[in-house]
């Protein structure tokens, strides 16, 4: 089985992203290119880097789910999910999620995962026989625009958070 929703990625090194931002802008992109997907217009990524109290080492879920949620008050659900089950119900469903690669706070230093800590806008997966394909927007690079890349589930899922950020009206 496989699933990709159609979706708009953005870079992290776009010109409209503060200079000083671009490096660490992972995040607040990543929550800006779902909520974009929800509301079908801009949202500014560098008011999001400051809202959701995004820093030059990244953004923390827990600040993620705190902040965010004081920014969009109860219009928006978000919330961390834990089972890959759900995780592919919601892609089912046309919901992308946030998905952040990170190694140095799960406390896997030695293991090499995708990345080592970055926020990306998950979009699809492919059940394999023996895994799950996970597909993402990587946010770009500073020569080039967001692309979709894969990463193996089993590879990776000791670093992986997933976050649901959900518009109320579809619960």
């Amino acid at each position: 089985m496989k699933k990709i929703i159609t979706f708009q990625g953005l870079s992290q090194y776009d010109s409209n992203i503060q200079e000083k931002y671009r490096a660490s802008a992972c995040g607040p992109v990543t929550v800006s290119s779902i909520l974009q997907f929800h509301e079908k217009l801009e949202i500014g990524s560098n008011q999001l880097y400051r809202l959701l109290g995004a820093t030059r080492i990244g953004l923390f879920t827990w600040r993620l789910l705190r902040n965010f949620r004081k920014v969009t008050g109860p219009r928006y659900d978000i919330k961390k999910i834990h089972a890959i089950e759900e995780v592919k119900k919601e892609l089912l469903a046309d919901r992308p999620l946030a998905m952040k690669f990170d190694r140095y706070f799960t406390f896997h230093w030695f293991s090499t995962p995708r990345y080592s800590y970055h926020w990306v806008p998950l979009i699809g997966f492919e059940q394999t026989e023996d895994d799950v394909v996970l597909y993402f927007h990587d946010n770009g690079q500073k020569n080039r625009p967001s692309k979709i890349e894969t990463a193996s589930y089993l590879e990776n899922r000791n670093v992986l958070t997933f976050v649901q950020i959900m518009p109320k009206d579809h619960l």
